[in-house]
């Protein structure tokens, strides 16, 4: 069995998932925490009882602990220097999303991950319910018929604090990529264009732009229409956001937390002003694990059997160019083509 030896990069809130998964896996020890600020490093050698070292320098603690993978759940800033410090001591890497703050050095590491051989996979947590995998399936082979048209509402009001307060682009840079990414699963395409408007609301806590509406084009000519708000108080929508595919035979819905369903015309051959319609229940078939460590399951079953995991960075590099190609369509104020993004 191969030993995963882990050092574990960022010690704030988001690494508690990640730690606790790595301390219920057998063939896995975390032998080094890093962070800028060692004593949240202490801190959580303390809660959970780990006498691993720890650090403030990745490659001294990937050097000094042998550590042979790493978990990057560092701030977005830090996920370029911390992957390649780590890449090119001979470790795979885990990282939470985005692979990086900016679409050139997203695909600098996704060269340095292939020229090196290194497994590099992007945490996409919303791919591993249920939920999701059910509604894949009824858009994909449910009997909707060609899609058509895509859409997908976010609209919640977290108030964090912290380093989201303050970035330029906050819903676009470190929310939306969940739900694009979300998109090219349920449909299996990626989009070919977008033309997108970013704005900050009225009653904004944060301090750059927390609302977008975007429109993502594909190659056969339907629509991925998102509508996002990170300020909206009231009301809110799933964190897994609120969708309706419409095909040509039918819709698909779901509200992100219950199952999904469609409703399919019943004979596509009467000609009616009202079509009938049959609905059609999801079966809730996936029996993986959920969120966070249904995604690290994955990541580590490709480590052990060889093979790139489903959200290994080539493959990310495709959402990741929907939230650039938006941010520049809405700098720009102009539809960008997304090929050049991604080729």
């Amino acid at each position: 069995m191969k030993k995963f030896r882990i050092a574990q990069i960022g010690c704030g809130g988001m690494s508690k998932a990640w730690i606790e998964y790595a301390l219920k896996r057998e063939d896995a020890e975390i032998v080094a925490l890093v962070d800028i600020k060692e004593e949240y490093a202490a801190a959580a050698a303390e809660r959970y009882g780990l006498t691993c070292g720890i650090y403030t320098d990745v490659r001294e603690a990937i050097v000094t602990s042998g550590a042979n993978l790493v978990f990057d759940v560092t701030i977005p800033e830090s996920h370029a220097a911390v992957a390649t410090a780590a890449m090119e001591l001979g470790c795979d890497v885990l990282a939470e999303k985005p692979m990086a703050t900016s679409m050139e050095d997203a695909s600098r590491l996704v060269k340095l991950a292939e020229k090196l051989g290194r497994t590099y996979a992007i945490m996409q947590n919303r791919r591993y319910l249920p939920q999701i995998r059910a509604f894949r399936d009824l858009v994909v082979s449910g009997g909707i018929g060609r899609v058509g048209f895509v859409n997908a509402d976010f609209f919640l009001g977290p108030h964090f604090g912290g380093f989201r307060d303050v970035m330029e682009s906050p819903l676009l840079l470190d929310m939306a990529i969940h739900t694009f990414d979300q998109a090219r699963l349920i449909t299996g395409k990626d989009p070919v264009s977008v033309y997108c408007h970013e704005f900050n609301p009225a009653g904004s806590w944060y301090e750059g732009n927390a609302a977008a509406i975007c429109i993502f084009e594909y190659a056969d000519g339907s629509v991925f229409c998102y509508r996002g708000s990170w300020c909206a108080e009231g009301s809110p929508t799933s964190w897994e956001a609120q969708w309706r595919v419409n095909g040509s035979n039918g819709t698909a819905i779901w509200d992100g937390a219950t199952a999904p369903f469609a409703e399919i015309v019943e004979n596509s051959q009467e000609k009616a002003f009202a079509n009938r319609f049959r609905r059609t229940e999801a079966e809730l078939t996936w029996n993986g694990q959920s969120g966070h460590a249904g995604c690290l399951d994955e990541m580590f079953a490709a480590l052990e059997e060889g093979r790139k995991p489903e959200t290994y960075c080539t493959d990310n590099l495709k959402s990741m160019a929907m939230v650039y190609g938006a941010l520049q369509s809405a700098k720009e104020g102009r539809k960008i083509e997304l090929a050049a993004w991604i080729g």
